[in-house]
């Protein structure tokens, strides 16, 4: 079929011309979107897309050819593919930024904590970064600090944290931690 021919056929709602374009510029379409960072399932995607947007422009009688059908069909996929590839590093650029500023506010709460833990004793200090920062068991900790047993850590880790707590809050309100 000549370009033409398929132009007349898309006017008149002939959906066999579009068919006919899928198969015939289908490997071309999907090359130019895989060799451009896309995978197949994205480039059938934007080829779909583009048949739609050449299909309404037939359909409505807008579409004006200076060149040939498939020269027109592939900037329809191109542009398509610049706007999604855009789109994606917009995504990609804004997870990047908010990754930053959580992983910046975990160590921000990390340090006061760190702070806030080096005004307690030597035993709340060693208890609460073995178990918080070093993810020691209670087990292990009793061991290491010779408790008579393990509910001697717990008990100690529950007193100091809550003497940990009430300093944090003596220290910093919540605000100091809200933008």
């Amino acid at each position: 079929m000549k370009d033409a021919e398929i132009l007349a056929r898309m006017r008149k709602g002939d959906e066999s011309a579009l068919e006919y374009l899928y198969q015939k510029y289908y490997r071309m379409m999907i090359k130019l979107v895989s060799s451009n960072s896309g995978t197949e399932y994205e480039a059938k995607d934007i080829y779909q897309e583009a048949l739609i947007v050449l299909w309404q422009k037939a359909v409505s009688g807008n579409l004006v050819l200076t060149s040939k059908l498939s020269t027109y069909l592939y900037s329809i996929c191109q542009n398509l593919w610049r706007k999604e590839l855009d789109r994606k590093s917009r995504l990609s650029n804004e997870a990047v930024d908010r990754t930053e500023y959580i992983d910046h506010d975990r160590d921000e709460r990390s340090r006061v904590i760190r702070e806030c833990i080096e005004q307690l004793g030597d035993t709340c200090q060693k208890v609460l970064t073995y178990y918080y920062f070093d993810g020691m068991s209670m087990t292990d900790i009793a061991d290491k600090l010779n408790f008579s047993s393990t509910d001697t850590a717990k008990t100690k880790k529950y007193k100091c944290k809550k003497r940990l707590d009430q300093l944090v809050k003596s220290i910093y309100k919540a605000s100091d931690f809200l933008d």
